[in-house]
């Protein structure tokens, strides 16, 4: 039987701070997130559609949808989107440096840092296996590519597998899953600060790899523990040990590498060639990997217990559109299915895709259309970060709630500054 959640009490009204500028009426993130609910609700009485049920279909009539020939992996062609990608990479080194003007490096760090996250994604691939079937070829091209960027290949592919394999539970999941009420509440100020304040989510990846302890948890759920480099990480089993040394030796030869190009060409010049770019790039890895999971316009179910199952968890995940960027980054915004099937090659996501939308109906949601740039899911994401802050501690299919207070308190902190500013 599936057990909703109870509606929470009501928060308490806080009292503004003492500035002239500070009204005493209900925060607007409130009034947003009242009106969406309400709409989401009515919708909910007229057609029928709840989806935090179990859908119609099973997950064998989802790929008995998607045609053969997508299954399909061809190593010369994902070896050919490898050398474009590594091509434009270093021909955009190339031109930087040559030019070595300050209005070129803004522009070489947005294009260098976002080819960088295509790197990751086709070693993404290879750690899903649908880079080719050879699982040799997918090793070695997916450490060369991931240490490039100073990911543990071996390290990060368990993890990844763990949240493919529990997307949508909210105590097995991996990565950008809610935390419960009661452990929300034990968190400092500070920490809930960080973790719901842009850019701070945006730089997570690289904490998230090393190790969460202390202070490091706003990055992580508390209860998550574990580095992606150490072979006894509670990540890992005792026979995967081995690929996480090998991982975690090609990642220290890169930096190994950086150290010495720093002492060659001098600090600042590694950090314009290689360090801004990289900031970039965990920036897009960010943004991506949260936007898969949070902030459509329907609230979308966490499950527990049995009323989670791998298709109704994959089936939470959202597609996105990132216009002319899409063929950039391999079509990675095209995530349900791939979620569903990660076998299925990049390269065949937008047609398996559109073969399963009539299979999944409702459950699959169109990506708001995108201009050439993105711009659009800076907004998605704010707005996800301002109401998504916790699931409740009961209940098998709940949904994320807001606290209110910790919007109140940042909008109020703003607006005293504000003030403090025009005296």
């Amino acid at each position: 039987m599936q057990t909703q959640t109870q509606t929470p009490p009501p928060q308490k009204q806080q009292q503004p701070p003492p500035s002239s500028q500070m009204t005493m009426r209900r925060p607007a993130d409130q009034v947003e997130e009242a009106a969406a609910k309400a709409t989401e609700d009515m919708k909910s009485r007229v057609d029928g559609f709840d989806a935090g049920k179990p859908p119609p279909f099973r997950i064998g009539d989802v790929r008995a949808a998607v045609p053969e020939h997508c299954w399909r992996k061809s190593p010369w062609r994902s070896l050919w989107y490898v050398a474009r990608d590594v091509a434009v990479v270093a021909a955009l080194g190339a031109a930087a440096a040559g030019m070595d003007s300050w209005a070129v490096w803004p522009v070489y760090w947005a294009a260098q840092g976002t080819m960088f996250w295509a790197l990751f994604v086709l070693g993404h691939d290879c750690g899903h296996g649908s880079f080719s079937d050879s699982a040799t070829l997918n090793s070695v091209v997916g450490h060369l590519l991931h240490s490039f960027i100073l990911v543990p290949y071996h390290g990060w592919r368990i993890s990844h597998r763990t949240h493919h394999q529990n997307h949508g539970h909210i105590h097995r999941d991996e990565s950008w899953h809610p935390i419960t009420e009661g452990l929300y509440r034990q968190l400092e100020p500070r920490t809930k600060k960080l973790r719901f304040t842009v850019p701070f989510p945006l730089l997570a990846f690289p904490v998230y790899l090393l190790v969460v302890l202390g202070w490091m948890q706003l990055y992580r759920s508390p209860g998550k523990t574990g580095s992606h480099f150490l072979p006894s990480s509670e990540l890992f089993s005792p026979k995967e040990k081995g690929d996480v040394m090998v991982s975690t030796t090609c990642w220290c030869i890169m930096i190994a590498s950086l150290l010495a190009m720093a002492c060659a060409f001098g600090p600042a010049q590694v950090l314009k060639m290689y360090g801004l770019p990289y900031l970039v790039f965990v920036m897009w890895l960010d943004l991506v990997t949260y936007l898969h999971h949070h902030g459509h316009q329907e609230r979308l179910p966490w499950y527990r217990g049995e009323e989670w199952s791998y298709l109704r968890g994959g089936l939470t995940t959202v597609d996105r559109d990132y216009g002319w960027i899409n063929n950039i980054h391999h079509d990675i915004g095209t995530h349900v299915i791939h979620h569903l099937f990660p076998q299925i090659p990049h390269y065949r996501l937008v047609e398996a895709t559109k073969a399963a939308k009539p299979v999944l109906g409702r459950y699959y949601r169109e990506p708001q259309k995108s201009g050439p740039l993105p711009l659009h899911l800076l907004g998605v994401l704010l707005r996800s970060l301002r109401v998504n802050h916790f699931v409740s501690d009961h209940g098998d299919v709940v949904y994320y709630q807001t606290d209110h207070d910790l919007n109140t308190t940042s909008h109020g902190a703003w607006a005293a500054q504000n003030h403090h500013k025009q005296k």
